[in-house]
């Protein structure tokens, strides 16, 4: 029997795992060479994983949503015809990662060990270390239990240890009975300094799915994150913790651009089929900044700084469900201002449509966020990492302001609008993030009004 492996696919150069979210085939189906047999989420997309040969589905390595590193096998093809395949139910796989439940995650640190009282030593063993998983420690901080508690608790794991099995339990109970009193010992005890002190491991909570969110009592309503909410809002924590960020403001009269837009945009659409936005216009000025100043195209490593040749650039792009996605244009600056506004139309609706291809959101070089859109003046925006600055373009606003004429100064009506760029200052200083966002503002002031489409 000839058998193949299909094995989770790199999808990007900065993801290394991917979520099942739905296996379209199951032991014993037959599929075609391309075929979808699985669809898969990333924190930058969701995709689907074609068979890469024509055969029989032999064996299925992982369940839904189970969380799985790229390159890892999750399926076996048997690619001889002649043979049946009858699924065995019996003989799991060896290596079947467990499905994640509440209060469980795929990827824990070792257990750590923690220097109980005297009153506990006697029931936990000569050693007077007991060892606590970070599954337990992660329950007990979730659910507000002293240390002191969870020495109480009796454990019925190997060596008298505390299971999750355990300390479930215990909550029951504790719920039914709110006051549990504690051994006074053992309060005065857990004063002192322990030989290991317990230490906080960041772990995000396991996904749930809930058809409804659920109300409690006292007003308030509980809504469980949905899988993108809550690698956003990793990411963005990730990024505020990496970086050290700086944000720079600058206002700008974008009137010249206002009025060459609202002047060509039905010839533009006509002509080219697609509707131009300003997002286009903002791209190409910032690309013509970035290479006066091309510290902004760059990440850092260490000690290092790369600089990137290619500008890339990501474009910040909410989604119908309130969840946001960065799309990313490649090479954007080889592109005139129509084939930016056909990438930029052209990602924008496959982000809306769910149709975005893993490789449609990496290698971003610098991001611009158009915060304008839903009506803010400006924002201070979090890097998308691992770049080291953010652009944010704010709602565009009729003001009157001073302007300098042959005549003298006169007051105007203006389109203005407020530029903020967040920079990492790791690398960045203000007098390079100030000076590169005036002449973005600059640029967009001295946009050519008569230029052609």
């Amino acid at each position: 029997m000839s058998v193949v492996d299909l094995v989770m696919p790199k999808l990007g150069e900065s993801i290394m795992e991917a979520t099942i979210l739905r296996w379209l085939k199951k032991p014993g189906d037959r599929v075609e060479e391309d075929e979808t047999v699985l669809e898969i989420a990333t924190d930058k997309v969701d995709s689907e994983v074609p068979s890469i040969a024509e055969g029989v589905i032999a064996e299925i390595l992982f369940n839904e949503n189970d969380v799985v590193p790229v390159g890892k096998v999750i399926a076996r093809i048997n690619t001889d015809t002649e043979s049946v395949v009858t699924p065995s139910p019996q003989t799991p796989p060896a290596a079947e990662p467990r499905r994640q439940e509440p209060y469980e995650e795929a990827n824990l640190v070792e257990e750590i060990p923690y220097q109980p009282s005297g009153n506990t030593q006697a029931a936990h063993g000569s050693s007077g270390v007991r060892f606590y998983s970070p599954l337990v420690l992660n329950i007990a901080a979730s659910e507000g239990i002293s240390m002191a508690e969870l020495e109480q608790i009796s454990g019925t794991g190997q060596d008298g240890r505390v299971s999750k099995k355990d300390i479930m339990a215990y909550l029951e109970h504790r719920k039914s009975q709110p006051h549990i009193p504690v051994a006074e010992a053992a309060s005065e005890k857990i004063t002192e300094k322990p030989a290991h002190t317990l230490r906080e491991v960041p772990v995000p909570s396991a996904e749930r799915d809930f058809s409804s969110p659920a109300v409690l009592g006292g007003g308030v309503e509980i809504i469980e994150m949905d899988r993108m909410r809550k690698l956003i809002a990793k990411h963005m924590v990730d990024s505020k913790r990496t970086s050290a960020h700086v944000t720079s403001f600058a206002e700008c009269d974008v009137t010249h651009l206002v009025m060459w837009r609202e002047r060509v945009k039905k010839e533009f659409e006509k002509r080219e089929g697609e509707k131009i936005t300003f997002t286009p216009l903002f791209i190409e000025g910032v690309i013509k900044c970035i290479k006066k100043y091309p510290l902004l195209n760059s990440s850092v490593d260490g000690d290092r700084i790369l600089v990137k040749k290619n500008i890339n650039i990501g474009m910040a792009t909410a989604l119908a469900n309130g969840n946001l996605i960065v799309p990313v244009i490649k090479n954007a600056d080889q592109l005139n201002l129509t084939g930016l506004t056909k990438q930029v139309n052209h990602l924008a609706n496959a982000a809306r449509t769910n149709k975005l291809r893993p490789d449609d959101t990496t290698g971003g070089t610098f991001t611009l966020t158009n915060v304008g859109t839903f009506g803010s003046i400006m924002g201070t925006p979090i890097i998308n990492q691992p770049q080291v600055a953010i652009l944010a373009v704010g709602t565009i606003k009729k003001r009157p302001v001073v302007i300098e004429t042959d005549q003298g100064d006169s007051i105007a009506i203006r389109h203005m609008m407020y530029l903020s760029l967040s920079y990492d200052h790791r690398i960045i200083d203000g007098s390079l993030g100030s000076t590169f966002l005036n002449a973005v503002a600059k640029e967009f002031e001295n946009f050519d009004f008569h230029r052609s489409i």
